[in-house]
Parts: C-alpha cells; structure tokens; sequence
C-alpha cells in the first residue's frame, strides 16, 4: 500500500470577488457640461444597475478573482462560465450610525460569508461534498465610485475552476447541478507529485478524491500529527472503493499554512482512478 503526503496547489481554488479604488468597467465618465448648461444644473449621481439572480457571465478566471463592480451579463443559452445565484444588500452602516465602505472588511465579509453558504443549497449538495468539488462562489460588491451614488448591493456567482487558472463553461441552469462529473475533483497525477494539476473529472485524469477529513484546532497542526489522523479514514476510504481489499493505494493532501488561514480545516484523500 501507498501514503504520499502531499501539499495543495491552493491558490488554484481560493476565488473570491473584490473591489478597488480603480475605474470599473461599467463606470461611465461624468459628462462634460453643454455650453448651454445653467451654472446651476449638475447631473445625479448613477449607482448604476443591479445584477439579478439567474443572469450569466463570461468571466476569464482573472476577472472571477480581481473583477470590480458588475461585469455585464449575456444570454445564458451561449458560452459563460458564471451564473448569478444570490443577490443581497450590503449592511453598510454601522450601529453608531457611520457610514461602512464597500471594500471595509465587514462589508466583504457579509458578501463572502452569504455566497459561500448559500452555494451548497444552490447546487443541491451538502458542504461537506462540496468539498470534493471544482465549484466556488465569486462575490462582487459595487466600487466605491458607485456605491457613493447608492448602490449598495453584493453579487454571488458559481463558477467551476476547470483547471489551473481556468474556468468550466457551465450549462445554461446550474441548480441542483453540483453532483455533475464535470464538476468533481480529480488530478492529473498523484498529489504532491510535480505532474500534479487539480482539474474536473470531465478532464483526462488520473486521480480523485474521495473522502475529506476534518483537522480541529485554531493552528495549523505539525504534518506528522495531521497525516496520522487522516490515515485511517483515507485508508477506509481506498479500500471500500478496490477490487481487491487487500491490494490498494490512495494519497493525503494535507493543507498548506496559506490555506488553513482561507478556511481550509480539512485534509483530502485521493486514489488511482
């Protein structure tokens, strides 16, 4: 039998939406004002439309993890790789009754917390299976620039990262599609090994992963203490998955210091497809 201790890519499934200071796609520039315009006329401020559940968006994975404000949307019966499964209202004052920005840490941390926790009902899976998934929620807010003029709202997208800095064409719906093989995680090679790159089944594959298994604790334990107690639990779940219960292999990835401190408090086993 094989244990291969193996570190993750990570950074390859860590996605999430941000905002900047900088000029956004759909910011038009203030017009200029008519010779003929009275001193006194200005033009208001435009927050700018708000994104709707159920549109899609062609998004290059580059714009799924840096994109600012409210990308446009196309018809979701051509090509996209995001679909708009929530929409919410930042919470953008505070209790004593001061303004929030849209980029403050309380602001993207309601965005990040509704998206990630409404996905697994959106795709009809549980977190824990989620796991073992390519599928993410993005979040968007507005920019600054708008959210001055009123825009107040936060954007979840789903998105299925294909491969190392690529995203999945997804089908015209996702509900309830998260049990898909397109969307399950499988590997190139072994993990840890250098041929190693995280893909969707629905790829040319030789490894999935098959079980997740939880690691307690607020610190990122010693690897020698994590591997011992993954290795029951992937050993099981290599076994129930062989021809012969004696004769099977299987992998451990364990989490990388950067991806405990994302949230990732688990390790994952893998086996030979």
């Amino acid at each position: 039998m094989l244990r291969t201790l193996a570190a993750a890519l990570g950074l390859v499934l860590a996605l999430s939406g941000c905002t900047s200071d900088s000029a956004e796609p759909d910011a038009d520039p203030s017009p200029a004002a008519s010779p003929s315009s009275s001193p006194a006329e200005t033009t208001p401020p435009d927050p700018g439309p708000r994104p709707k559940v159920g549109e899609c968006h062609d998004l290059t994975f580059r714009q799924a993890v840096s994109v600012v404000g409210r990308t446009e949307p196309v018809p979701c019966r051509r090509g996209h790789t995001a679909e708009t499964f929530l929409v919410g209202r930042l919470e953008l004052a505070t209790k004593a009754g001061r303004a929030r920005r849209v980029d403050s840490r309380a602001a993207q941390r309601q965005a990040r917390e509704a998206c990630t926790s409404r996905l697994p009902r959106h795709l009809g899976r549980s977190p824990r299976e989620l796991r073992l998934s390519m599928a993410q929620a993005v979040w968007f807010t507005p920019s600054p620039h708008r959210a001055e003029a009123g825009a107040d709202w936060f954007r979840c997208d789903v998105v299925v990262v294909a491969s190392e800095k690529k995203l999945l064409r997804l089908p015209r719906r996702t509900q309830g599609w998260g049990g898909a093989p397109a969307v399950a995680m499988c590997g190139t090679a072994a993990p840890g090994t250098r041929a190693f790159r995280r893909v969707t089944c629905s790829a040319k594959h030789a490894w999935v992963a098959v079980a997740t298994v939880d690691i307690p604790g607020r610190k990122l334990p010693p690897r020698g203490e994590i591997a011992d107690r993954m290795d029951a639990p992937c050993r099981d779940a290599a076994r129930s998955r062989a021809g012969d219960p004696l004769d099977f292999s299987w992998s451990q990835e364990i989490p990388t210091a950067e991806q405990w401190a994302a949230g990732r408090h688990y390790g994952i086993c893998w086996v030979p497809a």
